[in-house]
């Protein structure tokens, strides 16, 4: 199952994918880390899920990691009748008192909606299939619409309310049962929806006990997200671009340059940064991708994507396991370009980690002017990881720890395999030792370049501080 391309495969689970076999096969076509959408299934369906996964990782000394996607504040349509068409033109009452719906009277599972939309904005369901235009509001339980543009409604659609400024909590009760539950089972990254500020982040992060052991991706689906978007990713350990939401509820026109803005921000602060929605959707149904698909995943890793996530083609699509490979062999060849490789990122004064920022830069230098095999990082928090992916080096960056939790955290990072490592001695013998683990399993071999990076004294584990160039023997 080993593989070395650069950029991860997320895969959501799901009906198409979720039974062992799968799973095993899953991973042996290249994915990196599973996705347990929490907006579906029951505890028990993701518990067997994650089993699964924990079980061949076992098995077959893999390290394929565990993400759990919260729900976040989702707001809904409720159930519809069958055959309900909204037409353009037709004038519809929206209510917050549940009932089944049709094309006269729709139920939208959001309280607060009458109270916090105004005259004039636009309600889009269905990822905006279907769009709305508010004439007027009780502000307490119903509001008129007239329909702009119409179709088919089915239940349990999505509802996009661009420009809103809406009251719903970042962390619903529900987000915290599914948290609760997904530290239990050994989740490795928690993914909050419709993440709006970094206070957002930072609630979550209130139900955390342990940040070494998993980390947070802030979900950018929000118009406000993108005002504060600095202070988000300050705050997160990475960051999901869903393209879903988001492609929603800002102009269209504007994606690829916010997708490229954002995916430079996460490189300049070396943070992971997974591009999410749409990446091979016609391959839910077709055995070949369009060749507008191939490009958008050719420039998602010229971009500087660490990961890219597949949602339905991997959890109700006809082909799970070809997709994941077809999204490998176009991975394969972009990397084998130089395109993906060196973002010309230089370490910051203003840094709070500057020295170590340096040490980490001039590793990756190094590396490149002497043609190393591979760079290799001690880390116990994944600071070094995280700095030395950031670079995007042509060599190989091996990352030893202490911390089992980390080893399953850095599979969603761009360029990072991770080894379990606890014999931290001397400096000289740790390296030897690490280099002499790399040449039995055949990672490295005799006449190989590997700079090393690490802390000196090692006992003291503080940040990195020293560099050093070995010849493998």
């Amino acid at each position: 199952m080993r593989r070395f391309n650069r950029t991860k495969i997320i895969a959501t689970v799901g009906p198409a994918s979720n039974t062992y076999s799968k799973i095993v096969q899953l991973m042996e076509a290249g994915v990196d880390v599973f996705r347990l959408n929490f907006s579906h299934g029951t505890h028990a369906e993701h518990e067997k899920v994650i089993r699964y996964i924990q079980r061949a990782n076992k098995k077959y000394k893999v390290q394929v990691g565990i993400l759990a996607d919260l729900q976040g504040p989702k707001i809904r349509v409720g159930e519809v009748e069958k055959g309900t068409t909204l037409a353009k033109g037709d004038v519809i009452t929206i209510t917050n008192k549940e009932c089944v719906s049709n094309n006269k009277m729709l139920y939208i599972n959001y309280e607060a909606l009458p109270q916090e939309v105004e005259v004039g904005q636009k309600i889009l369901l269905d990822d905006g299939k279907i769009e709305l235009e508010v004439q007027s509001t009780n502000g307490e339980d119903t509001l008129q619409a007239i329909v702009l543009h119409g179709g088919i409604l089915t239940s349990r659609k999505g509802v996009n309310l661009p420009n809103a400024r809406l009251s719903v909590p970042a962390v619903t009760e529900k987000d915290k049962r599914d948290l609760e539950f997904a530290l239990r089972m050994k989740a490795n990254w928690i993914a909050v929806s419709f993440v709006r500020s970094a206070e957002d982040i930072a609630e979550v992060r209130k139900y955390i006990p342990d940040r070494d052991a998993v980390k947070v991706i802030a979900k950018i689906e929000k118009p406000e997200a993108l005002d504060h978007i600095n202070e988000i990713i300050s705050e997160a350990d990475a960051i999901m671009i869903a393209r879903g939401d988001l492609g929603v509820e800002v102009p269209m026109e504007k994606m690829p340059i916010i997708q490229k803005s954002i995916v430079r921000r996460c490189i300049t602060a070396s943070k992971p940064v997974v591009i999410a929605t749409q990446i091979m959707d016609s391959m839910v149904n077709q055995a070949r991708p369009t060749r507008a698909e191939v490009n958008d995943v050719a420039n998602d890793m010229i971009d500087g994507a660490d990961a890219l996530l597949l949602s339905n083609e991997t959890s109700v699509g006809r082909h799970p396991v070809l997709v994941v490979q077809t999204l490998e062999k176009i991975m394969k060849y972009v990397e084998s370009k130089e395109v993906v490789y060196n973002k010309n990122l230089i370490p910051q004064r203003t840094s709070k980690t500057f020295l170590s920022d340096a040490v980490c830069y001039n590793a990756c230098k190094i590396a490149e002017e002497v043609g190393a095999a591979a760079i290799v990082g001690m880390t116990r928090s994944g600071y070094t990881a995280f700095m030395l992916s950031s670079y995007r080096p042509h060599a190989k960056i091996m990352i030893f720890t202490d911390n089992k939790d980390l080893l399953n955290i850095l599979s969603l990072s761009w360029g990072v395999s991770a080894f379990y490592y606890n014999k931290f001695k001397s400096t000289d013998s740790t390296i030897s030792d690490v280099i002499d683990i790399l040449k039995k399993n055949d990672f490295v071999k005799p006449g190989d370049i590997v700079v090393n990076t690490g802390t000196m004294p090692l006992h003291k584990r503080g940040r990195t501080n020293m560099l050093k160039v070995t010849v493998v023997e």
